[in-house]
């Protein structure tokens, strides 16, 4: 059963697909977590008549926005999504420290943003790609001036490497059963407890949505969230050993 908060955060996809319709201009979301995008996904079927769409700034981001709206009923909308991508980097980097997605995230948070003006934080080398809601990009291009002790620069990225959110590490795993907890305590190298504890505890997502049945196959070419852990993508089985374990494949995102 939904919460009271919950049950707000659906009846607010509601009233902005209901706004695209009638108005005939885009409406957008803030950014969504993991478990607001299951919230939404869960009214997709109601809400499909206002044309629905998500998008993080670039392919294979995990923190979204939804947009509603279609060129359809919102011809003289351009449909932009409101997203800038920011390049963070050290003002010298032979003296900066090693950064990692946390500093990033913490420093933000230090500038009192909400977090779902923020999408994902990418690091190429000790560059970060921050992106965000065009409404915080002021505050994050004057005031996002250090993350641990390094000085950094802020500017508008003019280009986003390509592949920024979409770069994974190919694993090859030998597993008892394609069972999404077996799968997952594989993939993070978890005892069976702890992955069942993932579970219980509401953190695994799979293609968004979110995944209370630990006993339940996983599907092949689902992206699997774990958070706190990170995601993957499960490929399938490859071949049987002969005591019966499955060796199977998968991409985990870096």
């Amino acid at each position: 059963m939904l919460t009271a908060e919950e049950l707000q955060k659906q009846r607010r996809f509601a009233e902005l697909a209901e706004r695209a319709y009638t108005g005939g201009r885009y409406t957008f979301t803030d950014f969504l977590g993991l478990s607001e995008r299951d919230l939404l996904l869960q009214t997709e079927r109601e809400l499909s008549y206002a044309g629905l769409t998500l998008f993080g700034g670039t392919e294979g981001c995990e923190r979204v926005m939804a947009r509603f709206g279609s060129e359809e009923l919102c011809p003289h909308d351009s449909g932009d999504f409101p997203i800038v991508c920011v390049k963070a980097e050290p003002v010298q980097q032979k003296f900066a420290d090693a950064l990692t997605h946390r500093d990033l995230l913490g420093a933000l948070m230090n500038l009192s943003i909400a977090r779902e003006k923020l999408g994902d934080i990418a690091l190429e080398g000790n560059v970060a790609y921050l992106f965000c809601a065009k409404s915080v990009l002021p505050v994050i291009l004057e005031e996002l001036v250090q993350a641990k002790h390094t000085r950094l620069r802020c500017t508008v990225a003019e280009h986003i490497p390509e592949g920024l959110c979409s770069r994974t590490e190919e694993r090859f795993l030998q597993i008892a059963s394609e069972r999404m907890d077996v799968l997952v305590a594989a993939v993070y190298r978890l005892s069976r407890e702890e992955s069942l504890t993932l579970f219980r505890e509401k953190r695994v997502f799979s293609d968004g949505k979110l995944t209370e049945n630990n006993s339940g196959a996983a599907k092949e070419g689902a992206i699997i969230s774990v958070r706190g852990f990170g995601r993957f993508r499960y490929l399938g089985v490859l071949s049987t050993s002969k005591k019966g374990k499955l060796n199977i494949r998968v991409e985990v995102f870096v």
